[in-house]
């Protein structure tokens, strides 16, 4: 499996968070967010963080967050199991936060 088109791989090769345009015109780039407590199933969740910037691109105007996507019975298994995620989950996961999102920021 070519790691490149995984979301870890991604930031491993470029040493960079991966970026996105929405479909609302705007630009994204991604983070990981592991929870500090577990969740009543006594796991750890993960979701991904997406950072909206400016037109300009010199600064972050808001967030969005997905779902939890992964999980673990550690913190570290959790972080390893969302960076699994291919590429094009992870921009589904962009377009399905976008729609949740309220109309204005």
């Amino acid at each position: 499996m070519n790691l490149e088109v995984t979301l870890g791989g991604y930031m491993d090769k470029h040493e960079r968070a991966a970026a996105f345009g929405g479909s609302d015109g705007q630009a994204y780039s991604v983070a990981i967010y592991v929870e500090d407590a577990v969740d009543a199933s006594g796991r750890f969740g993960a979701s991904l963080l997406f950072v909206r910037w400016s037109a300009a691109g010199d600064r972050p105007v808001g967030h969005l967050e997905s779902e939890v996507l992964a999980q673990g019975r550690t913190q570290a298994e959790a972080e390893e199991r969302i960076r699994a995620l291919s590429l094009y989950d992870v921009k589904e996961a962009l377009e399905q936060a976008i729609a949740r999102a309220p109309g204005d920021w």
